[in-house]
């Protein structure tokens, strides 16, 4: 394997995020040898796959374009290489409902929530359907769209009247709304990659913003969120966390590489809260966070890909 193509950008809200993702995937595989491009998915990318078809892609892109595998779908019609889920798996973990049900058959606690699109808050009246919210789960909550990243769009909640204008926000980048019963913990990290076929768990990333939660600012301005590798968990918590990991990595059919985000309760119990198919890759991410405490670098996994 000599050349790769990573590829970034995209049309999401989450363009800028992928773009400097793209650029320390592509700086790590060229400091180890590896002849890099790095692409946009645009109408020029089908050309030159076609024409010049590389060893491997390598897609950091998030949002839509990067994560409900359509792009991948159209890497296995031209029969080329990729880092990363196939698009049936992918598809099952973008939508964060589905990913919640299939980790909870297989076994894993996840938030209690309730899940509905905004035509239901204008049909049947948003007061009474939120009424009906809050007598329900209680609070505080987590409100935040099914599909997506970055916690754009995503607001916690700890008075009923707030969450009017956390469910605006939310449907401000999507049309349907995951409404979470919040859970105190210990928020960890903990990725999934395969060395040499073998799903392997990374050690948990501990994350404490310096604000009240783990937003978008938080999680790409420097210095604004503390990351403790490995996490300051008991001998049991980690490992706990780790099995989770690793049962939503299997339980979703992905390969290669993930992020579960988990929230640990004081007892050591972790609570699922989203699975990542296409890890952010910047200074402040997570994934290479752990990497780093594993003493693996993303060169070093690229061997082990088919």
């Amino acid at each position: 394997m000599e050349r790769v193509i990573v590829l970034a950008g995209g049309m999401s809200y989450e363009r800028e995020v992928s773009l400097s993702s793209g650029r320390r995937v592509a700086d790590a595989l060229k400091s180890a040898g590896f002849q890099v491009e790095i692409r946009e998915a645009d109408s020029g990318l089908l050309p030159l796959l076609a024409e010049d078809p590389p060893d491997l892609v390598f897609p950091v892109l998030h949002g839509a374009e990067g994560e409900d595998g359509s792009i991948r779908e159209v890497l296995d019609l031209l029969g080329i290489p990729y880092v990363g889920a196939r698009p049936d798996a992918c598809r099952l973990a973008w939508d964060k409902p589905t990913a919640k049900a299939i980790v909870r058959a297989a076994g894993l606690e996840t938030p209690e929530s309730v899940t509905l699109p905004k035509e239901v808050f204008h049909d049947l009246g948003a007061s009474a359907v939120l009424d009906a919210i809050v007598a329900k789960l209680g609070m505080p909550l987590f409100v935040k769209p099914t599909r997506g990243g970055s916690a754009l769009g995503a607001s916690l909640v700890k008075e009923a009247s707030d969450l009017p204008a956390a469910m605006v926000g939310c449907f401000s980048y999507g049309d349907v709304a995951l409404i979470e019963r919040f859970i105190t913990g210990t928020e960890v990290a903990v990725g999934v990659v395969e060395v040499d076929g073998v799903p392997t768990a990374l050690p948990a990333v501990e994350i404490i913003p310096m604000g009240e939660r783990y937003d978008y600012t938080a999680r790409y301005t420097a210095g604004q969120t503390e990351f403790v590798t490995p996490a300051r968990l008991t001998t049991e918590a980690a490992e706990r966390a780790r099995d989770a990991a690793l049962t939503a990595h299997r339980a979703l059919g992905l390969r290669h590489l993930s992020r579960t985000d988990l929230i640990v309760t004081p007892d050591g119990t972790p609570y699922l809260l989203e699975v990542n198919v296409a890890p952010g890759m910047t200074e402040t991410s997570l994934l290479p966070l752990a990497l780093q405490a594993a003493h693996l670098t993303i060169p070093q996994l690229l061997p082990a890909i088919p």
